[in-house]
């Protein structure tokens, strides 16, 4: 228990300290949009509450009209809080909610900083209600934008000191390891790092060439 507290507190030190800059990143930001068009694309409405871990400053929640956020860092929580998000400090290995509790929880650009995805993955199944929904945004680690990120965390960037980039591959395994069913997916993001000058639209299916690609995968409820 003590490993993990130390890696979560590690992972997430940069986003506590620098919470404001990382806030401001996404005032006018051509790419969150890009990236919230991706997310709305797949998004359906829900009639139960709708947790999204990793919440940071709340802008994806407050979008999405999520109910609630949890995040390891808490300076970012206070951001979240004042987007009408109801927020508590947590990590997704060990979520504070009931079994069969939530309708929708999200994850975006949250799990290549976890310690144990698998796990997340698990607590996510668990709090789901029947036919719950699992909005998962990543960036896929052999793209651009995956080779690119992954070259800044050599380079020493602190957001990304502790991040592990996954694979198309390694998320589909991850959902279906833990008994998800994939919906709905969209790709977007085709132009290059650092040469974002427009809107995309976002384009149905997986391209693990894309720079974002949001899969929406169904609770799976065995016999």
């Amino acid at each position: 228990m003590i490993r993990k507290e130390s890696h979560w507190r590690d992972s997430s030190a940069v986003f506590d300290q620098r919470a404001q800059e990382y806030n401001s990143w996404f005032d006018k930001s051509l790419l969150f949009d890009i990236e919230l068009s991706a997310i709305r694309a797949v998004t359906r409405p829900v009639s139960g509450p709708a947790l999204e871990i990793g919440v940071g400053p709340g802008r994806f929640a407050e979008a999405l009209s999520s109910d609630f956020g949890i995040d390891p860092a808490f300076a970012p929580l206070d951001i979240a809080k004042s987007r009408n998000i109801s927020v508590c400090q947590a990590i997704g290995e060990a979520l504070p909610f009931r079994n069969n509790s939530c309708a929708r929880v999200s994850l975006f650009f949250t799990l290549c900083f976890v310690q144990k995805p698998q796990e997340v993955i698990a607590e996510t199944h668990r709090i789901l209600q029947r036919n719950g929904c699992l909005l998962l945004g990543f960036v896929p680690a052999g793209s651009s934008w995956g080779k690119s990120l992954h070259q800044k965390k050599e380079n020493g960037n602190p957001f990304y000191e502790h991040a592990h980039f996954f694979s198309v591959k390694g998320i589909k395994n991850l959902l279906m390891e833990q008994d998800f069913t994939l919906t709905r997916s969209v790709s977007t993001l085709y132009q290059a790092p650092g040469k974002v000058s427009k809107k995309e639209t976002p384009q149905s299916g997986i391209d693990e060439h894309a720079g974002f690609v949001v899969i929406a995968s169904t609770k799976t409820i065995g016999p």
